[in-house]
C-alpha cells in the first residue's frame, strides 16, 4: 500500500510540474487563433482543455479520454446543447490543452486547475472549507494534545476531520482539565528545569513534566487516558468523576464538587455530539444534495470509527451541468480534491459519472481501498436520504439569504456598473493614505472581487519621495508603484509566453476607485496616461459630514441612492481603505514607540538587551546596577558592562573600572 501511496505522490509532482509548465507555454496573439485549424491538431489522447475568453480569461476547464473527440464536438452544431453550453461556446475565444499519461491524469490536473482560476462555467463549491483535526503527538516523550488545522504525514496521530473548530477547541481544554497534558514547545526532557512552569500549571491544567514534576510513566498513563477518551470511551470517566464528585460532596468540599460536576457536565456534552451511526465501526462520508433552477445544497455527514461527529453543507454554482449526478460529480472532484482526509467508504445519492476513474483516485490518495456507492435499500440508504432531506432544508432557509447575498455584492457591482455606464466590472481596487503630521506616511490597495473582498490580494505601501503630509504626492507615488511593478510582471511573464492572469501583481481592475473627488481622480488619470494605460477611475465623493454622497466619474458628479445596495457597497470599500492604511499607519507608530532606551547603547545588541531586562527587571534596575553587577548579569563581559556603565554615567565609568585621564 506504501508503493501506491509513493506512486500517487510521483504522480502529484509530475501533475505539478505540468501545471507549472502550462504557465510556460507561449501563445499566439487572440486575434490570430483559427479555432477551425486547432481543431485539426488535436490529438486523440487523455488530458485537458481550458477554454478562453476575448479577455484571455479561462472561462471551463474540463478532462477528457479523447480530447479529439471531447473538444470538437463544443464547436459542432448540435440541438441537443443546453442553453448554458451555447452561452459558454458563443464566448470562446480561443483554447488549449495539456496531454496526460491517463485519464487518472487528467481527473487530477482538472481539479488543481479549476481550484485554481475558478471558471466562469465550471460547476464550483462555493465554500472553500479547512476543517480542524486534533493531533496528537504520540512520538515525543512527553507527548501533546494540539489543534490542526492540517493532516501531515508526520508520526502523530490525527482525529477528525471535525466541522467546528469552536467544539475542537472546547474537547481539547476539557482534555487539559482531565489529563492535565501540556501545550508548551519544550523540548522535553532536554529543557527540563530550564525556565518556571508556565501558568497552565498553577491553574491545574498541566502536571508541569517541564520541571520534572511528574514520572514520564504517570505522564504516559494520563496521555493514554486522553487518547482513550478522543476514541469516545466516556463510560469508565464519567463513572470516575462521578465517584469523585460524589466523595467531595460527603466531605463537605463543595467547590471541588462542583468542578467535579462542571467536567461531568462536559464530558457528557461531547459524548452527546458523537453518537453511535452504525455497528461497522468504519470511516464513511455520506453525500446527498438538493436544487431548484438556480443553486444547489449538497450535505455531508462524517462518520468517523462509526461516529457522527459532524455534518456540514456547501452551497454549489451549478454552470452547465444539468443533472444531480453531474453536480454531485462537480463537488466530489473538487471537495477531495482540497480535504487531506478521505474515508474508507462514500455513501451518494446518485451514482456518479466516471466513477471508476473517481475511485481509483480517491485510493489512491488514501492509500487504501475506497468505496464508491449509491445505497437503495436498507441503513445506508436511510442514512443518504436523512442527507438529502437536511440539504433540501438548507436550501429552503438559505434560499432568500443567498438571495440578499448577491443582491449585497454581484448585485451592487452591477448597481455600480450601471450608473456609470460601463460593462462586466468584477475587480475593483480602491486606494488611501494615512500620516500623523507627516508621520511615516503609507499608502493601502484594497481590492474587491464581484463585490467581496479579495484581502489576499491587499497591498501596503511605505511612501519613500515624499516628505511631509502631502496627499497628492503620496498618491502619485503610490500608484505609479503599483502599475510599474504591475507592467514589468507583466513583461516578464509575456517573454515566457505566459499571460496576465498568472501574475500576482498583473491582475489589474476593471474599475479603479479613489478616495476623494476630482483630485484624486486627475492623479490617478495622470499616472494611467503615463504607463500607457486605459483603466476607468472614479472618486467616492463626501459631503460636509464626511458622508459619501456621490461618484466622481467623467468630470462629472453623479448623485446616488443611499439607499441602494450599490451605495452601501461603495461605502464598505471607502471604509474598507481608510481602515487597512489606519491598521499598517498604527502599526509603524507602534514599532517606533516600543524602541527602548537600550537600543541606543553602542554594542549591546538584541541578546544582551533581553538579558538586561530578564536580570534586572527594568531600565532604572539596569541605569543604579555597579559596573560589577552588570559584570556578572548572563550574557555580559566586563567590556560590554563599562559599555552600559558609561552610557548611563559618563566619564565615572573610567574613574570606576581604574582608568586615569591622561594629564594635559
Amino acid at each position: 500500500m506504501e508503493e501506491g501511496q509513493d506512486e500517487y505522490q510521483a504522480q502529484e509532482e509530475e501533475l505539478q510540474e505540468i501545471d507549472a509548465h502550462l504557465k510556460d507555454v507561449r501563445r499566439s496573439p487572440l486575434g490570430a487563433f483559427d479555432v477551425e485549424a486547432e481543431l485539426k491538431k488535436l490529438p486523440a489522447k487523455p488530458g485537458v482543455y481550458l477554454m478562453h475568453d476575448a479577455r484571455d480569461e479561462i472561462i471551463y476547464v474540463g478532462k477528457a479520454v479523447n480530447l479529439k473527440n471531447r473538444v470538437r464536438q463544443y464547436f459542432q452544431s448540435s440541438r441537443d446543447k443546453t442553453a448554458k453550453i451555447r452561452q459558454m461556446v458563443s464566448r470562446i475565444a480561443r483554447f488549449e490543452y495539456i496531454i496526460t499519461d491517463s485519464e487518472l491524469e487528467a481527473l487530477v490536473l482538472e481539479c488543481n486547475l479549476i481550484k485554481e482560476h475558478r471558471p466562469r462555467y465550471n460547476t464550483m463549491l462555493k465554500d472553500d472549507k479547512t476543517y480542524p483535526y486534533i493531533k496528537a503527538t504520540v512520538s515525543e516523550d512527553f507527548p501533546r494534545i494540539l489543534f490542526s488545522r492540517e493532516l501531515k504525514k508526520d508520526k502523530s496521530r490525527y482525529f477528525g476531520p471535525y466541522t467546528s473548530a469552536g467544539a475542537v477547541k472546547d474537547t481539547i481544554d476539557l482534555i487539559h482539565k482531565l489529563y492535565q497534558i501540556r501545550t508548551c514547545s519544550r523540548n522535553l526532557p532536554r529543557d527540563m528545569g530550564k525556565e518556571r512552569p508556565c501558568l497552565n500549571y498553577h491553574i491545574k491544567q498541566c502536571a508541569a513534566p517541564c520541571q520534572g514534576y511528574i514520572s514520564k510513566e504517570e505522564y504516559g498513563k494520563n496521555f493514554q487516558k486522553a487518547l482513550d477518551f478522543l476514541n469516545g470511551n466516556y463510560k469508565e470517566l464519567l463513572g470516575e468523576l462521578e465517584e469523585k464528585m460524589q466523595a467531595a460532596s460527603e466531605a463537605m468540599e463543595f467547590e471541588k464538587a462542583i468542578e467535579y460536576r462542571e467536567l461531568l457536565s462536559s464530558v457528557k456534552q461531547v459524548a452527546q455530539k458523537q453518537k453511535i451511526t452504525s455497528s461497522g465501526m468504519e470511516d464513511r462520508d455520506i453525500i446527498a444534495m438538493a436544487k431548484d433552477q438556480e443553486d444547489a445544497v449538497v450535505q455531508v455527514f462524517f462518520v468517523r470509527e462509526g461516529r457522527l461527529i459532524g455534518r456540514d453543507h456547501f452551497h454549489v454554482r451549478p454552470a452547465m451541468a444539468e443533472t444531480d449526478s453531474q453536480i454531485l460529480t462537480s463537488f466530489v472532484k473538487q471537495f477531495y480534491a482540497g480535504t487531506p482526509f478521505i474515508p474508507r467508504e462514500l455513501l451518494v445519492q446518485t451514482p456518479l459519472e466516471e466513477e471508476e476513474v473517481i475511485t481509483q483516485w480517491l485510493t489512491a490518495k488514501r492509500g487504501q481501498k475506497v468505496k464508491l456507492s449509491s445505497p437503495k435499500k436498507g441503513e445506508k440508504e436511510r442514512l443518504v436520504e436523512l442527507a438529502a432531506r437536511n440539504a433540501k432544508m438548507v436550501l429552503d432557509q438559505d434560499k432568500e439569504k443567498i438571495r440578499r447575498e448577491e443582491l449585497r455584492t454581484i448585485g451592487a457591482v452591477n448597481q455600480i456598473a450601471g450608473w456609470l455606464n460601463l460593462k462586466n466590472i468584477r475587480r475593483i481596487e480602491a486606494y488611501d493614505i494615512s500620516n500623523t503630521s507627516g508621520f511615516e506616511s503609507v499608502g493601502s490597495m484594497i481590492v474587491y472581487e464581484e463585490g467581496k473582498p479579495k484581502r489576499s490580494d491587499y497591498r501596503k505601501f511605505r511612501i519613500q519621495s515624499v516628505q511631509g503630509p502631502n496627499d497628492y504626492a503620496s498618491m502619485e507615488e503610490v500608484l505609479t508603484r503599483r502599475f510599474t511593478h504591475g507592467l514589468e510582471e507583466e513583461e516578464k511573464l509575456r517573454e515566457k509566453g505566459v499571460d496576465r492572469a498568472f501574475g500576482s501583481f498583473t491582475r489589474f481592475p476593471d474599475l479603479i476607485m479613489m478616495d476623494g473627488g476630482r483630485g484624486q481622480v486627475n492623479i490617478a488619470l495622470g499616472v494611467l496616461d503615463k504607463l500607457g494605460l486605459s483603466i476607468p477611475v472614479c472618486g467616492m465623493v463626501k459631503d460636509d459630514h464626511h458622508r459619501t454622497r456621490g461618484l466622481y466619474y467623467n468630470n462629472v458628479e453623479i448623485p446616488i441612492d443611499r439607499h441602494a445596495e450599490g451605495f452601501r457597497l461603495i461605502t464598505r470599500i471607502q471604509d474598507e481603505a481608510h481602515r487597512f492604511a489606519i491598521e499598517y499607519h498604527r502599526s509603524l507608530r507602534s514599532k517606533a514607540q516600543v524602541k527602548s532606551i537600550l537600543d541606543e547603547i553602542p554594542g549591546i545588541g538584541p541578546v544582551r538587551r533581553k538579558a538586561l531586562m530578564r536580570h534586572f527587571k527594568s531600565q532604572e534596575a539596569i541605569r543604579e546596577a555597579s559596573l560589577e553587577e552588570l559584570s556578572k548579569a548572563p550574557e555580559m563581559n566586563r567590556r560590554a558592562a563599562e559599555q552600559v556603565y558609561r552610557f548611563f554615567h559618563g566619564e565615572s565609568a573610567s574613574a570606576e573600572s581604574g582608568h586615569t585621564a591622561a594629564a594635559p
